[in-house]
């Protein structure tokens, strides 16, 4: 034969080692940006589309037998030991004739269905394994010697369950390929988080400093870690929520701040920065939840905080920490009796120190630095709300609390409503797809108020829209002396969070309820100028109605402006009337946008002039119109 026949009469080589090869030709080993390419192109798939049900169930049938011992399928002739194959490693002649059984169903599958990993790794992680030894062992022969990916992915998906730490180095290698990177790090996550992270971090990072920082973890060159740790943790406030917590797996962060040296400051600001970033619900969910060393950070964090010399900024990341661990989600962690408010009594005696005080008394942020002054004013509201102890929920009177929370204005989506039951942060256990609603929407509007007529209660959105992944609904009544919460309506939560559970159904003593209800809807202390504007505002515009309805206009969003939250928007819409030559039914909607800048003057004052220009002028005739944003009337 001629060579390349005879190449092409050769078995085709595993994954793994095409893998390793790659990796032996990479200098120290380091990471490809993005990962490498699988060596061949994925077995052809069919131009019909494919539901998930479908592809789901057709997997479930093909690998049912497939991953069932040959010992307890029914009906086989068991034979001899050595016949059947009964052994549990990966050489064991039953193991073996499995994986090839697996390669040949999926190979069949392929030409008639769209088959991905995903389908694969939900079909494997709910299939019962009569025998836990002989599917570790199917899982380590096919992520060892498995020559197609969907094949790889079942035995990833089996090692995801069943994975040991001698399984570490092969998911290692085997996470270089962008396409089976996923897979393997939800292998590696139970059973070695560093490497995991190192994994994801391998395949998903980019940037300079974040590229630096990998290449040196995989190249072992400890002595350069800390200055590339340290470049990134200047920028922590740029990465994404999960790239924060990654970071601080690989780097086993929590270690590196204990053995830091006294006055090593950037490295603990850096990780309360990256605290405040893994712990942000703008990225859907909060990831310290699935964070395993949290706990541990947080307290060497908290414990080398006294550390810090007293600056604005180190200041807005003590309180940033602070807030989390008073009613964030990091409060779901399994903290143990004490540690959390151990941890808020460190931080309080922090900031409660002279020159840290002094700090906020001040006066104004440095000439010319309007970020700086919204931080400042912003810390004096708050500098209190995380060390009060009313959040206990310690008995029946007290076990529902409702804060509105404002983080740090340099972060997105600063404020939230935080609804703790019992202690516990509602929407992050509950729902973990993003963040409460806003207080304008849940409290200003009387929306959590408990009346003898049930109401359905949105109590959080889905980042994305409800339409995409869903919201968090919720029914309030009134039953006597108490006030139901029930009939709760949510998605699936995402996975490698919070075991999902049943929602219970909550009662509260109704006259403590409505005390808390009352309290956080008269509570304006959270609000700065321009947003306490915007509530009077929306409050005039209920109360109201004539004020719009006069001009045939509608009211819209009130807010605060998004590139400049010291400016008051207010949106309304209109029906414009047809253009010359065009019937009624050619009508369409107009969204006026209006901009009231902070003048200095009290907030009261400037709602009542815009309620009056309101009532005596007509808004169509403001100008500066243009698109509003699409958001919840108020």
């Amino acid at each position: 034969m001629s060579a390349p026949e005879e190449r092409a009469a050769l078995p085709p080589a595993s994954l793994y080692s095409c893998a390793l090869r790659l990796l032996r030709a990479e200098p120290d080993g380091r990471f490809p940006e993005g990962g490498y390419a699988l060596p061949d192109p994925p077995e052809r798939r069919p131009r019909t589309r494919t539901s998930w049900k479908s592809a789901c169930a057709a997997l479930t049938e093909a690998l049912t037998e497939a991953l069932t011992p040959p010992t307890s399928r029914t009906g086989t002739d068991t034979g001899t030991d050595t016949d059947t194959g009964t052994g549990t490693g990966t050489d064991a002649p039953g193991v073996a004739r499995a994986a090839e059984e697996i390669h040949l169903r999926l190979a069949g599958l392929s030409t008639r269905l769209s088959i991905r990993g995903g389908h694969v790794q939900s079909v494997v992680t709910g299939l019962p394994l009569a025998d836990e030894d002989w599917a570790r062992a199917l899982g380590r022969c096919l992520t060892r010697t498995g020559t197609s990916p969907m094949a790889v992915c079942v035995g990833l998906a089996l090692l995801t369950r069943l994975g040991e730490p001698e399984d570490v180095p092969y998911l290692r290698v085997l996470g270089r390929f962008r396409d089976l990177a996923g897979h393997a790090v939800r292998a590696l996550d139970p059973i070695d988080s560093p490497t995991a992270a190192l994994v994801w971090l391998g395949r998903h990072t980019r940037g300079p400093e974040l590229r630096g920082l990998v290449d040196a973890l995989a190249a072992g060159e400890e002595t350069s870690v800390p200055g590339r740790l340290e470049a990134v943790l200047r920028k922590a406030r740029a990465v994404r929520p999960e790239t924060a917590r990654r970071v601080a797996e690989a780097v086993g962060l929590a270690d590196l701040l204990w053995e830091a040296r006294p006055g090593e400051t950037g490295l603990v600001a850096g990780a309360g920065r990256l605290l405040r970033r893994m712990s942000g619900v703008n990225d859907y969910r909060a990831e310290v939840l699935a964070c395993p060393v949290a706990v541990g950070l947080f307290e060497a964090f908290a414990v080398r905080a006294a550390e810090l010399p007293p600056t604005l900024d180190h200041h807005a990341i003590l309180l940033s920490v602070a807030l989390e661990l008073h009613s964030g989600p990091s409060r779901l962690l399994e903290w143990g009796p004490g540690r959390r408010e151990a941890l808020l009594d460190r931080l309080e005696s922090v900031l409660g120190r002279p020159d840290w005080r002094a700090l906020l008394a001040g006066g104004a942020a440095e000439a010319g630095d309007p970020a700086g002054q919204r931080r400042l004013d912003w810390a004096r509201r708050t500098v209190r709300q995380p060390f009060r102890r009313d959040a206990g929920c310690t008995g029946p009177a007290d076990r529902l609390r409702i804060e509105a929370t404002v983080l740090d204005p340099v972060d997105p989506d600063i404020v939230e409503t935080r609804i703790l039951i019992d202690g516990r942060p509602l929407v992050p256990a509950a729902f973990g797809r993003g963040g409460a609603h806003a207080p304008e929407y849940l409290l200003d509007s009387g929306r959590l108020r408990a009346t003898d007529e049930p109401r359905e209660v949105q109590l959080a959105e889905a980042y994305c829209t409800e339409g995409c992944c869903g919201a968090l609904h919720v029914t309030i009544r009134r039953d006597g002396d108490h006030v139901i919460w029930s009939d709760w309506r949510r998605p699936a939560p995402p996975p490698s969070l919070l075991p999902t559970r049943e929602l219970p159904e909550y009662r509260f003593e109704a006259a403590a309820y409505d005390a808390e209800i009352a309290r956080a809807e008269n509570d304006h202390a959270w609000a700065w100028p321009a947003r306490r504007t915007a509530r009077l505002i929306a409050a005039g515009l209920r109360d109201r109605p004539d004020l719009l309805t006069r001009w045939d206009v509608e009211p819209g969003w009130v807010g605060t402006d998004f590139r400049d939250r010291d400016r008051t928007v207010v949106t309304l819409g209109h029906r414009a009337g047809p253009s010359a030559g065009q019937g009624a039914e050619d009508t369409h909607r107009q969204h006026l946008v209006w901009h009231i800048p902070d003048d200095g003057t009290a907030p009261e004052h400037r709602a009542a002039a815009a309620l009056h220009r309101l009532a005596t002028v007509d808004p169509r005739t403001y100008g500066g119109g243009g698109a509003g944003r699409s958001a919840r009337s108020v």
